[in-house]
């Protein structure tokens, strides 16, 4: 029996093992059974009887086991038996539907013209109607089923409109839900014309609807070819949904990155290329125009305006192709030209932008001359906008015209090339009234250089430009240097043409490094030409410096982001043997290392000399330069840095004795601080000794390099060692060692003497740099507390000071530093070892001392205390209070140490002249505030709460002790409450972040609204005439601790939110129950009307006030010129403005 006839009789219920030992033949790549050529083969009459039985046999299958079977039976409610059954036979199930899938897959692509395939027909909608209940477990069964479908559809036969769609939606939904392969998109663009064949409004067309709009969400159908074609295909499906698209894409569009939304603007394009009307209609205005009309009316900071521009550009850009010029002129032509005349300066600057970029706008059907006149009035357009009041436009219009020459030079007249150049280069280079522009200018002319035609032209108009160079905007400045670079680039001019040497160098010494390092690129081919010798790189070197020696600081500063660390050391290393053939030629050396005749040949022996101070100075200035640019470079090469180390170590000493000039010896000890302290072994003794020999008061700069120059060494421990012992064995600390015939006897400068002044200025030094600090604090712990002890003894000296004034001024001032160095050496100390609170203990100390030695003379001059202790007892306190708060607000104290410090201010404030440290008291109750609100936990709240009631009750004393200085001297007291304005503003700051959630502070917004209107009423009750009544018109116009509040209050929103809150509290309470306590209220109400802002907060305290103001009036019986009444009057309506303004 031959195989045909065997595999049609194996189609049957009776001989399923024999069906299906067939279909696994087939599957079985080893063997030489194949379906397809099996049914191929069978004449037509066999192929519809094995379709029928095909037909029969899944009808049977699917009776015996159907899929309401194929969940229940495996839940497992029925016996072990019975499961093992259900799962033989489901899988017996199973594997008949996919041989009969097979078979009906190869049968699709044999059916001939007169086939009678209506029993395949009927396995295919069985097959249709069982897909979707398939186990899940049966991925592969189902995938065969969904590319039977796809066959159908492909052959066109009978039915294909069912089967397709179902394969048409899963391959949909897969697209959508999985991350699929490009194999995928292209199936699902092969089923697209499935779609067409669904009406958009029927069931099937709403079911569909929102997975196609998915697939303008994402970027795997967006980015891919195949995912364009198919999503361009989707606007010819129905004229309703290409709006659907559109408002989907619109919404998604601020999240698409600048990639994606060139693919978008892709498929609009291939939409609007292969539409037909009416769908051509309709992507034109409702989308293309749509466009359109957002990027001229969106706001250029929106998130959508760029990507809108770029989408309507791409459509620019494709004025080549065929149609494009006729549509855009035909949807431009009703909405840009308004737009160019709006009033919006914003709108007329976005049309700008578009119809520069579009231009020319035309109709390709019209003739030439009608053209002609179009491109003309065009032209006469884009000279109005050069001319426009506005900056933004007049910058839009730049750019315009610059794009607009680039592209059209060689279709432009050269009367319009000249005039518009002329326009931009002469006239807007220098608009005096915007920035904006003349940055604008600069530029976009990059973009006409981009055309070589321009070049000739150019050359002539850019060095009108030079005097921009100096322009005061740095931001046109750097767009200057931009386009000099871009001169350079495209070679259109010599750059020195457009702008001299000498100008640039002035503006390399002086300017930005934005700037500077921009005109370190312009120039460094022409100072630093790396494709020459060593020794040219030299000479430009001096050239510069002759030319201009600050310039060429700068330029070697930013060198080495140009070129290689390599070409840095050579050029280093090239100075050095250019000194070293200045030195040689003095004959005044016995160094070998000099005196190498092979080593210092040089062309500049003959041109320099080591009397030219100024280019010594300059070159030594420049070699430190250079190294600390590669420096890091360097230390990644040990070799390098070894090798330039010693050639660098053999030549300073002598160096050192021929240079001996101030400015020489400056870059020399920097020099000497990079070297390693090995290799400098004698001079590490003259940098000490240089340092002990310098007197008190010396400038910074006679002491800084010593001190880095140490510092680098590693040697910081010697500096310790001398600021201590000057310290300790000052004179000051020790007077009964000097004898008072020693007094008498005449004094010569020794320099073993101590200068406590020195040590002070060199300790200052290295704890104000964070390098220096470093390595001070790096030391070990005894080094430091030795120098902590020594600088805590100088606290006897500031006391003796203080209470006997016996002290000259000049030790009281060293105690005072050595006071103040003491408790910020202590500050760092904390930080350093945070583990234990000895140093925290010595600041708490600091403040007992403060607190019983030095404010009993913070009192009036007269008596006890005399003036010259007031101002050294103040100046102790406000160093105090000023370091506390430096611990505070780096959180380096504890709860304890804040409470300690609020009990300084505390007693400050009592004493009888600490009102003079309010400002700074102010500051130190913010900080408390803030460090608590940012340690606050549950486990803290209890110390908080504590804490903040005592910065309350602070404040509120701080407010009275202001209050009573007014009363006692109004002129001293004004100047308090000005000192006091913005610490003032900072501590209402800190306390409104937390008023909502803590009331203990919001008794501060209280005492505020207290202080305000009891200071207003006090001032209206003291009016004596009817005409000082008056409604102030800002915060000045109020009384001086008034004004100062609401000045401070008004700076901040939301503090003056939380104040009139706190203001309309107190009127709903009534406990304002006067006149003057309301007419207060409506002065403050005055006063921040004119701010323009909180205007449902003022209506809501008006609305209380005029209800309780007119409790009193009876007062308008009054006499008209009873004082009373009219300051009843003027705040009824000051009132009534409030309300109806």
């Amino acid at each position: 029996m031959s195989k045909r006839k065997q595999f049609l009789d194996s189609v049957h219920p009776d001989k399923v093992q024999d069906f299906l030992n067939f279909i696994k033949l087939h599957k079985d790549g080893s063997e030489p059974l194949d379906l397809a050529e099996l049914v191929q083969e069978l004449q037509s009459n066999q192929r519809v009887e094995l379709w029928g039985k095909l037909s029969a046999l899944l009808q049977h299958t699917l009776q015996a086991c159907p899929p309401e079977r194929w969940i229940t039976g495996l839940d497992g409610d029925s016996g072990d038996e019975m499961e093992v059954e259900v799962s033989a036979e489901l899988k017996l199930t199973m594997a008949v539907l996919d041989g009969v899938t097979v078979v009906c897959t190869v049968s699709v692509d044999v059916i001939q013209d007169g086939d009678a395939y209506a029993a395949l027909l009927d396995c295919a909608h069985m097959l249709n109607d069982i897909e979707s209940s398939l186990p899940v477990s049966e991925l592969p069964l189902q995938q065969a089923v969904h590319w039977l479908f796809e066959c159908w559809w492909r052959r066109g036969l009978q039915g294909k409109e069912e089967l397709g769609w179902t394969a048409f939606v899963v391959c949909l939904e897969n697209t959508v839900t999985l991350k699929t392969s490009v194999k995928e998109l292209n199936r699902l663009y092969s089923l697209k014309e499935v779609l067409l064949t669904v009406d958009f409004d029927s069931e099937r067309g709403q079911y569909v609807t929102s997975p196609l709009l998915q697939c303008f969400l994402s970027t795997n159908h967006i980015k891919r070819e195949e995912g364009k074609r198919f999503l361009a295909f989707l606007f010819g499906w129905d004229v309703n949904f290409i709006r659907m698209i559109h408002e989907t894409i619109k919404n998604q569009l601020q999240f698409f990155s600048k990639a994606v939304a060139a693919d978008v603007a892709e498929i609009y394009f291939r939409a609007w290329k292969k539409a037909s009307s009416p769908f051509l209609e309709e992507i034109e205005s409702s989308c293309i125009q749509d466009f359109m009309q957002h990027a001229l009316l969106l706001h250029r900071t929106s998130p959508v305006h760029p990507k809108v521009r770029q989408i309507l550009t791409y459509f620019h850009k494709q004025k080549f192709r065929q149609g494009i010029d006729e549509m855009l002129n035909r949807l431009y032509k009703p909405i840009l030209w308004k737009a160019l005349k709006a009033a919006n300066v914003d709108v007329r600057a976005n049309a700008t932008l578009l119809f520069t970029e579009a231009f020319p706008l035309h109709d390709p059907g019209l003739s030439s001359e009608k053209v002609d006149e179009l491109v003309q009035k065009q032209l006469d357009t884009l000279f109005a906008l050069l001319d426009d009041p506005r900056p933004l436009v007049r910058s839009s219009a730049v750019l315009g015209a610059c794009s607009i020459l680039a592209r059209c030079w060689e279709l432009l007249p050269s009367t319009v090339i000249t005039d518009l150049l002329k326009k931009i280069l002469l006239q807007l280079a220098t608009d005096t009234s915007s920035p904006d522009v003349r940055c604008a200018v600069f530029m976009c002319i990059s973009m006409i250089l981009d055309n070589s035609m321009s070049h000739p032209l150019m050359e002539k108009l850019l060095p009108t430009l030079k005097t921009s160079l100096h322009d005061t905007s740095e931001k046109v400045r750097v767009a200057f240097v931009d386009l000099l670079l871009k001169i350079k680039a495209v070679r259109a001019a010599k750059f020195w043409k457009v702008c001299s040497m000498e100008h640039l160098l002035a503006r390399l010494e002086l300017d930005s490094p934005s700037v500077s390092k921009r005109i370190v690129n312009l120039l460094f081919n022409s100072f630093l030409p790396i494709s020459q010798s060593e020794e040219i790189w030299c000479e430009r070197c001096v050239t510069m410096i002759q030319m201009n020696p600050g310039a060429a600081r700068k330029f070697y500063r930013y060198a080495y982001m140009y070129t290689a660390p390599t070409n840095i050391v050579k050029l280093m290393l090239m100075i050095r043997k250019c000194l070293n053939a200045c030195i040689q030629k003095t004959g005044d050396t016995a160094d070998e290392s000099i005196t190498s005749n092979k080593e210092n040949t040089s062309v500049l022996e003959d041109v320099l000399s080591v009397k030219d101070t100024a280019v010594m100075a300059s070159l030594l200035e420049i070699v430190v330069i250079l190294w600390r640019s590669v420096q890091k470079s360097l230390e990644h090469n040990q070799e390098a840095l070894q090798y330039t180390t010693a050639k660098f170590a053999s030549v300073l000493p002598e160096y050192l004795r021929v240079f001996q000039e101030e400015r020489c010896t400056a870059p020399l000890i920097r020099l000497a601080a990079l070297l390693p302290a090995a290799s400098v072994p004698a001079l590490r003794s003259k940098v000490m000794a240089q340092l002990r020999r310098l007197s008190a008061g010396s400038a910074v700069t006679l002491y800084s390099q010593p001190i880095e120059c140490v510092c680098s060494w590693g040697q910081v421990s010697h500096i310790l060692e001398l600021v201590v012992e000057w310290l300790t064995e000052a004179a000051a600390l020790n007077p009964g060692e000097q004898s008072e015939s020693d007094s008498r006897r005449v004094q010569f400068e020794d320099p073993s003497e101590a200068k406590p002044d020195l040590a002070l200025d060199y300790l200052e030094y290295l704890l104000t740099r964070p390098r220096t600090r470093d390595c001070l604090l790096g030391l070990s712990l005894d080094q430091l507390t030795s120098l902590h002890s020594a600088l805590g003894a100088w606290k006897a000296v500031l006391y003796s000071s203080l209470s006997e004034c016996a002290a000259s001024a000049a030790v009281t001032e060293t105690a005072l530093r050595a006071f103040s160095l003491h408790a910020r050496l202590s500050i760092h100390l904390q930080h350093r070892y945070p583990d234990g609170r000895d140093f925290l203990g010595s600041l708490a100390h600091c403040m007992d001392w403060v607190e019983k030695r030095v404010l009993p003379f913070l009192a009036a001059p007269g008596g006890d205390v005399s003036e010259q202790q007031l101002t050294l007892g103040k100046r102790i306190v406000e160093s105090c209070l000023t370091l506390c708060r430096d611990v505070v607000r780096v959180a380096l104290g504890d709860a304890d140490f804040n409470d300690h410090v609020l009990q300084l201010g505390s007693c400050v404030l009592l004493s009888e002249k600490g009102y003079t440290c309010v400002p700074l008291l102010l500051s130190v109750l913010s900080e408390v505030a803030q460090d608590g609100f940012s340690r606050n936990t549950e486990a803290q709240e209890e110390q908080l709460c504590v804490t903040l009631r005592i910065v309350t009750n602070i404040f509120q004393k701080v407010l009275e002790v202001m209050a009573h200085r007014l009363r006692k001297d109004k002129e001293e007291g004004q100047e308090l409450c000005c000192l006091s304005e913005d610490a003032l503003h900072d501590f209402l700051l800190v306390t409104q972040l937390a008023s909502e959630s803590s009331e203990v502070v919001s008794g501060v917004f209280s005492s505020l609204c207290a202080a305000v209107i009891i200071d207003i009423s006090r001032t209206l009750q003291k009016l004596s005439h009817p005409e000082e009544v008056m409604t102030p018109e800002k915060a000045t116009d109020l009384p001086p601790l008034s004004s100062t509040i609401i000045t401070a209050i008004l700076k901040s929103p939301a503090v003056t939110r939380c104040f009139l809150s706190e203001t309309g509290s107190s009127v709903d309470s009534e406990a304002i129950d006067s006149i003057a306590g309301l007419a207060a209220v409506t002065h403050i109400l005055a006063v921040v009307r004119k701010t323009d802002k909180f205007k449902q907060d003022l209506k809501s305290i008006a609305v209380s006030v005029h209800k309780q103001i007119l409790q009193h009036c009876s007062i308008t019986a009054q006499d008209p010129a009873h004082t009373q009444r009219v300051v009843y009057e003027n705040a009824v309506r000051t009132l009534n403005e409030v309300l109806m303004p």
